[in-house]
């Protein structure tokens, strides 16, 4: 779970860019760029990063603070489901990313599983909602995700790498491979194939 500073820090980024976008005033615009300072100054000291880059990150956003979308496929084939082999660590994860601007989350996840893997989906259903605070990934971020998980359904495709994938395989739930919990945990897995067993399972949320 994260530390107190970190939500302190992320309250007080969310609390100065609200400001920022609605303050008319310049007395209250001063205030707000000085909140931001401070929430980039806790991160930076407990991070090791340069106040100043993490000034740059949190200009980048803009408007009101909502939580960021990453949206996660469950794909599976003959009671084996399908893992990537991330490039930037070497470990898996379920296919997934951001979701894009313009589409809907399932039109996201199909997009991203078939970038990712070469596989053609179809999003059946919607499995799980994380806040991914609330439980225990790595590293911590300084914004605020909720993290979709759909099971999806293989329409067409073939196993195919990308820039991001360096291998794509289906696994047994009894022998996984080293995944990437900066974006996936065993727990989630299992989750997952639970939703693939049991159609009348609700949507998981926080």
């Amino acid at each position: 779970m994260k530390p107190k500073w970190l939500d302190w820090a992320k309250r007080l980024q969310a609390l100065s860019q609200n400001g920022l976008t609605y303050a008319k005033d310049p007395f209250d615009q001063e205030r707000y760029e000085q909140i931001r300072h401070i929430a980039a100054e806790m991160l930076a000291v407990k991070s090791g990063a340069k106040t100043e880059d993490v000034l740059d990150l949190f200009s980048r956003e803009k408007d009101y603070a909502t939580p960021k979308v990453d949206v996660r496929g469950a794909v599976f084939k003959d009671g084996k489901i399908l893992l990537v082999k991330e490039r930037s660590d070497g470990k898996w994860t379920l296919p997934g990313g951001w979701a894009d601007v313009g589409e809907s989350p399932s039109e996201s996840v199909e997009r991203e599983v078939q970038e990712e893997s070469g596989f053609h989906v179809k999003a059946k259903r919607l499995a799980a909602v994380y806040d991914r605070d609330k439980h225990p990934h790595k590293p911590l971020m300084h914004y605020h995700i909720y993290k979709l998980f759909f099971v999806c359904e293989i329409t067409g495709g073939r196993a195919k790498t990308s820039s991001e994938t360096e291998q794509v395989e289906f696994f047994s739930e009894s022998d996984l491979p080293e995944l990437s919990i900066t974006k996936i945990l065993p727990k989630q897995i299992a989750k997952m194939f639970e939703y693939y067993q049991q159609d009348e399972l609700t949507t998981y949320f926080d």
